[in-house]
């Protein structure tokens, strides 16, 4: 099952894997807060910078981020076979996961949040790769 909530919320054991899914580890968060810190899976700092300031709306910043998750890497002009598909390796790693055990998305937004990457990227895992909620 794969669920969300704010890495501040009180642990559980239902909780089962614990991703934090932000590029910023946050100061002073303990790390038994989260089993592991999955940096590529939050917005850009330039994306979520600019979402925070009110420069892009939530629909827009939810385009720029699902196509920064599959945007190929700048290494791909060297790797003649296997090519880098952003992060769709990693969600299908997270999908399967969560066919398995529980696996909590965490991100340092609010539980009751409205907009947080973390709901799109729990939609975008069970669409794109299949997991359960």
């Amino acid at each position: 099952m794969l669920k969300t909530k704010s890495v501040h919320s009180p642990i559980e054991t239902g909780d089962g894997l614990r991703i934090l899914a932000t590029r910023f580890r946050g100061r002073g968060l303990p790390a038994d807060r989260y089993d592991v810190w999955m940096a590529n899976l939050g917005p850009s700092e330039r994306l979520l910078k600019t979402v925070q300031a009110g420069e892009i709306t939530w629909r827009e910043f939810s385009r720029r981020f699902r196509a920064e998750l599959f945007a190929p890497a700048a290494t791909d002009a060297g790797n003649a076979t296997i090519k880098n598909h952003g992060q769709k390796f990693t969600l299908r790693l997270v999908a399967r996961l969560a066919e398995k055990e529980n696996v909590t998305l965490l991100c340092h937004c609010a539980d009751d949040a409205k907009e947080c990457h973390r709901f799109l990227l729990q939609k975008l895992i069970e669409r794109e790769c299949g997991a359960k909620t």
